[in-house]
């Protein structure tokens, strides 16, 4: 059984500490006092309950928060609102591919705010997510969004100027969108695709690639992104357009995916293109199992680069793929609605976060 050290402070100085510690930081945690002040947790907690029943904080699980959430969310930036029940909302376009990793650091970092996370779906095919946004506010009544709704269709503008009049801090995530007329950007956190594009291609042309061909996912939201890093990286090696071809491939469920993979394929070969970067995983895999079914070595023949990276390493051989940031992105957006909820004046913030490449054996040096 744990005891306390003999040199523990009284618990007029531990109580002052903790208080101390509240100014500064906007939150205390249990497990840090404890070893701070060399004391046991049951001690820390005991002197937690008696500041708020002196109505100087607020329990949440873990620790304590100030009792006046408005000061304590103004005194520092970081600090969660008053109630650990208190809850943020959560909206994005799917719940299986992608999106868990995000959710995720959504999740870990709410929970450094005493806040909780309630996760809706949407998907890819809605086209006005506005009625899912009202629940949260209206049914759920979550103190603020993050939310991933779609920016190319006909609702795109109506969602964002709800969520500008809603009243509710949020925080978009990997999306951007800008309200009319001025264009006033919402705030939002992304993966830079762009850059993670113009890092596969330079690594096909480090290996000696001189035709590096682009497939993209049709109902992506990321393809845009992504043909532009691709495009940037041919202008910046001096690839021309004989070297270079683009493709967008359909829905893996429709009956002309087979084909647009064999045609990419064929494509390949005859135009000498000897690397590809391909988004997503799937599709990536596709190609590659096409490309080797007509006898193609890859990477000895082609090499390819996946985007996405979430089953890339599955496939033999295992695929170099580009690796959004996903599980940063998600702690980033909820740090960026906690500070938005502190000071909803604050300056509107847009944050693109650094993918990652990794090199696996589908990719190699070009074909002699």
């Amino acid at each position: 059984m744990s005891t306390e050290s003999p040199r523990s402070p009284l618990p007029a100085e531990r109580r002052s500490h903790l208080l101390r510690v509240l100014e500064r930081d906007g939150v205390v945690r249990v497990a840090d006092l404890t070893a701070e002040l060399e004391v046991t947790a049951v001690t820390v907690r005991r002197d937690i309950a008696q500041l708020e029943q002196e109505g100087l904080l607020t329990r949440v699980h873990g620790g304590a928060v100030p009792a006046d959430p408005a000061r304590g969310l103004q005194g520092h930036a970081s600090a969660a609102p008053h109630d650990a029940a208190e809850a943020i909302g959560v909206l994005v376009p799917s719940l299986d591919y992608y999106w868990p990793g995000v959710v995720r650091g959504m999740e870990a970092e709410a929970r450094k705010h005493g806040l909780r996370i309630v996760l809706r779906g949407s998907s890819y095919d809605t086209t006005d997510e506005r009625p899912a946004l009202r629940r949260l506010v209206d049914t759920d009544g979550v103190r603020g969004i993050i939310c991933a709704p779609r920016i190319d269709g006909s609702h795109a503008q109506d969602v964002a100027e709800w969520l500008a009049a809603a009243d509710v801090p949020h925080v978009l995530v990997e999306r951007e969108a800008a309200r009319a007329p001025h264009r006033d950007a919402l705030e939002a956190v992304v993966s830079d695709h762009a850059l993670g594009a113009l890092m596969a291609v330079h690594h096909l042309a480090d290996q000696g690639h001189r035709r590096v061909g682009l497939v993209l996912s049709r109902e992506s939201p990321t393809s845009r992104k992504i043909a532009a890093g691709w495009r940037a990286a041919c202008n910046d090696l001096g690839l021309t357009s004989d070297e270079h071809f683009e493709r967008l491939a359909p829905d893996r469920s429709r009956p002309e995916f087979s084909g647009v993979i064999d045609e990419v394929i064929s494509t390949a070969l005859s135009s000498g293109t000897t690397g590809l970067l391909v988004h997503s995983d799937p599709e990536a895999s596709a190609v590659a199992q096409g490309a080797m079914d007509r006898g193609l070595d890859v990477p000895g023949d082609l090499s390819v680069v996946a985007y996405d990276d979430e089953v890339a390493n599955l496939f033999s051989p295992a695929m170099t793929a580009v690796r959004p940031p996903r599980d940063a992105v998600g702690h980033a957006a909820v740090d960026l609605l906690v500070k938005r909820i502190a000071d909803p004046s604050r300056p509107v913030h847009r944050m693109a976060i650094s993918p990652r490449l990794m090199v696996r054996e589908s990719t190699g040096p070009a074909p002699g």
